[in-house]
């Protein structure tokens, strides 16, 4: 077992070791060329000392491949993968390249965009490094557990199923609680491919039927609705859920599973979104359609659609480098306000009836900024990383994504306490209730989000407890497999 010193040193050599590649992209800002390419792969480089070198400071108690559904992996890679990864497709477009093939044949020549992409690129490094030091701070090496469940997991995972489903359609009527249902909904899809991942393990038909029916009737939906987003949550959950036990299968899938969604969905979703939104078809006829529109393999149409979404719509660092430019020179940073209107929008309606609409003020730094005009329908709105910088600049973002990191790894260990270990805590509770922060979103919601996701959580935990399907342990459960790790 680890001595508390060891667990400290390795604490500190982690942390220390992941901000070198943000020091030199600093060094070399000079060149902002070499100066993205170090932020880029600087990236990489936390991702492989985080997660799979000898000093990862992770917890103990599970195999690593057990655990992934942890905020250190799960939350870790989508969040700064979009933030700091999907920015290369911007990047090579801005030096005149489609595919990376060289489609513009004069010189390129160094501008005030290269520059202000760079300074982005360092600007998200930190955030992924910043990110990372706030749930290291808050990991516990061995997990406490406070509870226990006393049905059988697989029975009380179908229950939880069903029941989140049903209250999730019910509180998706009622507007003043029409927050919660998406938690409940999450769950209920969670629960669903959890069922059939353990009934494909044990050879269960039965749950294999339940989980299985349940999840792919959720896929389809999900295709109806003309968001990529939906779609792609759904691949993430089914992978991670298979992975430990079937883990060559995946990685041989994962590569062209990636490049099979980001070459089709762009286009399906855009026929999708066209037709349906505009009340020119069914949901049903535009899903039909896209279908159509693939199969019939239209490559310059698809391939155009999906260079666009790539460098413009994956990738949000196009919109990073406006704001980039606007503050502060043209505009002061705007210090509290930003955090100051989060709080108050917790406030209910129905308790401030006069309470700002939360979307419109989010929408006014993108307006200011000229991200986007109040005459468009664009729905604009800035990802945690952008706020931070326009709040108070480089320490703005430092602060900002460390406490996101801080609360989204305290967030993970209350739903473990309180739900009885990893499995229904983590993986089910804490990923479906805060789905939200896999990827984040701008402050007023994301405030939101956390404080009443977690009022969600302790709603339920409460449920089961009064029910006495949770009941409490008389030591907390600090078991630890080091020959596994």
């Amino acid at each position: 077992m680890l001595t508390a010193s060891t667990q400290n040193q390795s604490k500190q050599k982690v942390l220390i070791l992941i901000y070198i590649p943000w020091i030199i992209s600093i060094i070399v800002q000079i060149d902002p060329i070499v100066s993205f390419f170090v932020a880029w792969l600087g990236s990489f480089f936390i991702f492989y000392w985080t997660l799979f070198s000898k000093v990862r400071f992770i917890p103990l108690d599970l195999p690593f491949t057990k655990q992934i559904m942890r905020p250190i992996v799960l939350v870790q890679l989508i969040f700064a993968g979009f933030m700091c990864c999907t920015s290369i497709f911007y990047f090579m477009d801005h030096l005149g390249y489609e595919y990376f093939n060289k489609i513009s044949y004069l010189p390129f020549r160094v501008n005030e965009q290269t520059y202000a992409i760079a300074k982005c690129q360092r600007l998200s490094l930190l955030a992924h490094a910043a990110l990372v030091t706030g749930m290291i701070v808050q990991i516990k090496q061995y997990p406490i557990i406070k509870h226990k469940l006393n049905l059988n997991l697989d029975f009380f995972l179908i229950w939880l199923c069903v029941a989140c489903y049903i209250l999730g359609g019910v509180t998706s009527r009622i507007s003043s609680i029409h927050q919660f249902s998406y938690g409940l909904i999450n769950i209920s899809i969670t629960c669903s491919a959890l069922v059939l991942v353990r009934g494909l393990v044990q050879r269960k038909t039965g749950y294999m039927i339940f989980g299985g029916g349940l999840f792919v009737f959720n896929f389809l939906a999900s295709t109806l609705t003309g968001y990529k987003e939906s779609i792609i949550i759904n691949v993430i959950i089914i992978s991670f859920l298979l992975y430990p036990y079937y883990k060559r299968v995946i990685l041989t899938l994962a590569i062209p599973t990636v490049y099979i969604l980001l070459y089709i969905l762009p286009t399906f979703a855009n026929i999708v979104r066209s037709q349906s939104w505009s009340g020119q078809k069914s949901a049903a006829q535009a899903r039909q359609e896209a279908f159509d529109a693939l199969l019939t393999n239209e490559a310059p149409i698809i391939e155009e659609t999906n260079w666009t979404f790539l460098t413009n719509r994956l990738s949000e660092i196009n919109m990073f480098t406006t704001f980039v430019k606007h503050i502060p020179k043209e505009h002061p940073y705007y210090g509290l306000e930003i955090a100051k209107n989060s709080v108050l929008a917790i406030i209910p309606r129905a308790l401030w009836p006069k309470k700002f609409v939360t979307e419109a003020i989010s929408m006014e730094r993108v307006y200011e900024a000229g991200v986007a005009y109040q005459s468009s329908s664009v729905s604009a709105k800035t990802r945690p990383v952008v706020d931070g910088y326009v709040s108070a600049g480089l320490i703005g973002v430092f602060i900002s994504i460390f406490l996101y990191g801080l609360v989204t790894q305290w967030m993970s260990n209350k739903a473990e306490e309180l739900f009885g270990g990893y499995e229904l805590g983590c993986i089910v509770m804490f990923n479906a209730i805060f789905q939200n922060l896999w990827r984040g979103n701008n402050f007023e919601f994301l405030v939101n989000n956390i404080f009443y996701g977690y009022l969600a959580m302790f709603a339920i935990y409460w449920i089961l407890k009064r029910s006495n399907t949770l009941t409490e342990l008389n030591v907390y459960k600090n078991t630890a497999d080091n020959s596994s790790i």
